[in-house]
């Protein structure tokens, strides 16, 4: 096994400890009305249609405050569209730019916080933190399907508690870490959080069970395979998140 997948491997395996409750930070298994979400007919994805919008420049539908937290040398952005700021529901709109213009390339349903959005996440809040967030970091239960992020295949880490129900017993088959108050560089499963733990944190993309998370964005299986397969850390990947109203302002 090559050296840098040994190491990896040994820091889940240290923080396995506590990683039931990140586990449970990020998916939970509780929905907060019993009832699942309209989570659409997303699975296979759609080629998105362009969005109509003045500077070919610009993510459609993000205003300047988290346009210009996007790098400069970020070619790739997943775009979050949330439906408002106390819903679950929410689309993913995946860009790329050629160029100096942004195009979109796959769009699907998705599922965000069961409460909503906040631009002020805290632990248990159940509400997805708005902004621009680095994507470095992928893992999950099943093997690798090709990813050009570095990949934590770790079934023992991301398979959830035997407790929770069965519609979320494959959210973490496929997860791609979202750098909210993490470290990147680390497995998903790293529990470290520089922010502190009232800050919240091992917010993820990770597989959709059809209704809302404690935090994370939830896709379907097909969705988190293309982008596991797509997301090229040389194209610096970031992830901009959040309600219409507050990726607008």
């Amino acid at each position: 096994m090559h050296i840098n997948s040994v190491r990896r491997a040994t820091v889940a395996v240290a923080a396995l400890g506590t990683l039931f409750a990140t586990l449970t930070a990020c998916g939970g298994h509780a929905r907060s009305d019993g009832a699942p979400g309209s989570g659409g007919r997303g699975g296979q994805g759609r080629t998105a249609s362009p969005t109509p919008t003045a500077d070919p420049t610009r993510i459609p539908g993000v205003g300047d405050r988290l346009q210009r937290r996007i790098p400069a040398g970020s070619r790739q952005v997943v775009a979050v569209y949330g439906k408002g700021r106390n819903s679950a529901d929410s689309t993913v709109v995946l860009y790329t730019r050629r160029g100096d213009a942004w195009h979109p390339v796959r769009s699907w349903a998705a599922h965000n916080g069961r409460k909503g959005w906040t631009t002020d996440h805290h632990e248990g809040d159940k509400r997805s933190p708005v902004g621009v967030f680095t994507l470095s970091d992928a893992g999950g239960v099943l093997p690798d399907p090709g990813a050009k992020l570095p990949y934590d295949h770790n079934e023992a880490a991301y398979t959830p508690p035997a407790e929770w129900d069965a519609d979320h017993q494959h959210d973490f088959d496929y997860i791609i870490a979202i750098d909210y108050n993490r470290v990147p560089g680390t497995p998903p499963g790293n529990a470290t959080r520089p922010q502190g733990q009232a800050k919240g944190g091992s917010i993820w993309l990770h597989m959709d069970h059809k209704s809302g998370t404690s935090a994370c964005v939830s896709v379907p299986k097909n969705a988190m395979r293309y982008l596991l397969r797509t997301l090229d850390p040389a194209d610096h990947p970031v992830v901009v998140m959040g309600d219409r109203a507050d990726l607008s302002a």
